[in-house]
C-alpha cells in the first residue's frame, strides 16, 4: 500500500510526521510524495493563519478529486479546531483530532494484523484506530528514529503553551505546555546520534517553557552536550524574554547552532501589550545583544504580524525602525489573520488590507536586502556544511551551514557526497546565494568541536 504525508505549519508538526511516516514504513507501507497516487494521504494541518487552513482544504480537495478511491486522513491543530469543516469535504475523509493523533502511530499494526494493509477502506481504519483508543494519550510518542524527508533529526522536548496571546489560535488547539522528562530526552538525543546524525533540532511550541528536574531548556542543552560527542544542537524558536545571560551563557558551545529564531511580533510596545506577549521593545534589543555576545555573527531570525488591530502609522514605524536597528538576518512576516475564539478577533480598529498589504511588502523587501547583506558577510569563509541532498545530473545539491545558511552544492563538487553528513567548503556568493566549493568529508571525531568545559548539573 502506497502513503503519503502532506504537512503544514511548524517543525513540531514536522516531527510529528516523520514519526508517522518511520512507523508505516516499518510496517512495510510503501511511502510516496504527496505529489504522486497514493492509497492513503495522511494531511496534518495547522491553524496558525487562515491562509494555511485555505491551503489544508485546497490539497484535500485535490487528493480527493484525483484519487476518489484513496482515502484521506485529516490531524492537526486545524482538525483538532474544526473537524466538521474535513468531514463536509468528501466521504473518503477521516477526521483525527490532534490530541488523538498519536493514534495514527499504531495505525499501520493494527492494518497489517487484520489483514486489510493491502486495500484498505475507511470503515477498517476506524476499527483500526478504534482499537488503539486503549492507551493513554502520549503527545511524546512521536519518537521516530529515521527520517525519510530530512536529513537532520527533530527531537520533541515540549508541546503546549501557557502563554495566552490574544491572536494566537495554536493554545487552544494544543492545550498547556507539557515537557518530555529529562532523561528520556538524553535517550534519544543519545540513540540519534550513534544512528549517524551530525544535527539535531529541538522542537516544541514553546521551548523557553521546557521544564524536567529543575533544569530549563538552557540546563537541558547543557546536559545534551554532556551526554553526547559528536552532534551539532538547533533550537527551533526562543521567546525575547527567556533570552537573559543565565540562559545564554551555554549557548558559547560550538555545538549549539548560531542560528536563534524569535517571534518578536511587534516592535511597538502598545501593540505588544494588546497581543498579551511578556516583554518590551527594549527586552528585544537586550536578547539580540546578549546572542551576538555568546555567538560571532549569529543568524537572528524574527517573526513579525503586520496589520494587527490598532496598529497606526507610527506603531509600524516603530517596528520597523527596531527591524532597521537591529538588523536580523531574515524577516518572517505575516500579515494579521484574525483567528476564531482569540482575544483578538474581536478587537476593533481594523486595518484595511490595503494597508496591511503595502507595509507587508515593505518589510518583506527590508528582509531581503537584511538576508542578502548577512550571506555577503559569510562568502569567501570556510565553514562546515550539513549535506541534505547529494547533487545529481539531475538537480545541484543543497546543504545548511550551522547558521542556518542554505548552500548550493555543485555535481562537480563530487559524486561521493552523501546526504547528512557534515563537510568543510569554501562559500562563494553565486546569484542571490552562496555556493560550496571544494567539499572535504571532516572525520567522525572532528566534525563538530566540543566545549570540555561544560558540564552537566548533579
Amino acid at each position: 500500500m502506497r502513503v503519503a504525508f502532506y504537512t503544514l505549519g511548524c517543525k513540531l508538526n514536522q516531527c510529528e510526521s516523520e514519526a508517522l511516516a518511520s512507523s508505516f514504513g516499518s510496517q512495510g507501507f510503501f511511502l510516496v510524495s504527496p505529489m504522486e497516487r497514493a492509497d492513503v494521504y495522511v494531511v496534518n494541518t495547522c491553524t496558525v493563519t487562515s491562509k494555511s487552513e485555505q491551503k489544508a482544504r485546497r490539497m484535500i480537495r485535490k487528493f480527493s478529486r484525483e484519487n476518489p478511491e484513496s482515502l484521506i486522513v485529516v490531524t492537526g491543530c486545524y482538525a483538532q479546531m474544526e473537524p466538521e469543516v474535513f468531514r463536509a469535504l468528501g466521504p473518503q475523509v477521516l477526521v483525527v483530532s490532534g490530541d488523538q493523533k498519536d493514534r495514527l502511530l499504531k495505525l499501520p499494526l493494527y492494518l497489517n494484523e487484520s489483514g486489510c494493509a493491502s486495500a484498505v477502506t475507511l470503515d477498517e481504519v476506524r476499527r483500526a484506530l478504534d482499537m488503539a483508543t486503549g492507551a493513554e494519550t502520549n503527545r511524546f510518542s512521536f519518537d521516530a528514529p529515521q527520517f525519510s524527508s530530512h536529513s537532520r533529526a527533530f527531537l520533541k522536548i515540549q508541546d503546549g503553551c501557557n502563554n495566552r496571546c490574544s491572536y494566537c489560535r495554536v493554545t487552544l488547539a494544543r492545550g498547556d505546555s507539557v515537557s518530555l522528562d529529562l532523561g528520556e530526552v538524553l535517550h534519544r538525543a543519545i540513540r540519534l546520534e550513534n544512528a549517524g546524525f551530525d544535527e539535531i533540532i529541538l522542537t516544541g511550541i514553546n521551548l523557553s517553557l521546557y521544564r524536567s528536574e529543575e533544569r530549563n531548556l538552557s540546563g537541558l542543552v547543557q546536559e545534551l552536550l554532556s551526554a553526547t560527542s559528536r552532534s551539532r544542537f538547533r533550537l527551533s524558536s526562543l521567546e525575547p524574554d527567556y533570552l537573559i545571560p543565565d540562559n545564554v551563557e551555554v549557548f558559547t558551545d560550538p555545538r549549539v547552532c548560531p542560528h536563534f529564531h524569535l517571534p518578536v511580533q511587534s516592535g511597538d510596545n502598545d501593540i505588544l501589550r494588546r497581543m498579551a506577549r511578556h516583554y518590551s521593545s527594549n527586552h528585544v534589543r537586550e536578547a539580540f545583544g546578549f546572542l551576538r555576545s555568546v555567538k560571532n555573527d549569529p543568524f537572528i531570525a524574527m517573526d513579525i504580524i503586520v496589520g494587527f488591530p490598532g496598529e497606526t502609522d507610527a506603531a509600524f514605524r516603530s517596528t520597523r525602525d527596531l527591524i532597521k536597528e537591529l538588523r536580523p538576518a531574515a524577516l518572517h512576516v505575516f500579515p494579521f489573520s484574525a483567528r476564531p475564539g482569540t482575544a483578538a478577533a474581536g478587537f476593533p480598529e481594523h486595518i484595511p488590507e490595503r494597508i496591511t498589504g503595502e507595509r507587508t511588502a515593505e518589510l518583506r523587501s527590508i528582509s531581503e536586502s537584511l538576508h542578502y547583506s548577512y550571506l555577503r558577510r559569510w562568502a569567501e569563509r570556510e565553514e562546515k556544511v550539513l549535506v541534505e541532498l547529494p547533487p545529481s545530473r539531475e538537480h545541484d545539491g543543497r546543504g545548511i551551514t550551522s547558521n542556518y545558511l542554505h548552500i548550493g552544492i555543485p555535481l562537480e563538487a563530487g559524486k561521493d557526497i552523501q546526504m547528512g553528513r557534515c563537510y568543510s567548503a569554501l562559500l562563494r556568493l553565486k546569484n542571490s546565494g552562496l555556493e560550496a566549493v571544494g567539499l572535504s568529508e571532516l572525520s567522525p571525531s572532528f566534525r563538530l568541536s566540543r566545549n570540555k568545559n561544560i558540564q552537566p548539573k548533579h
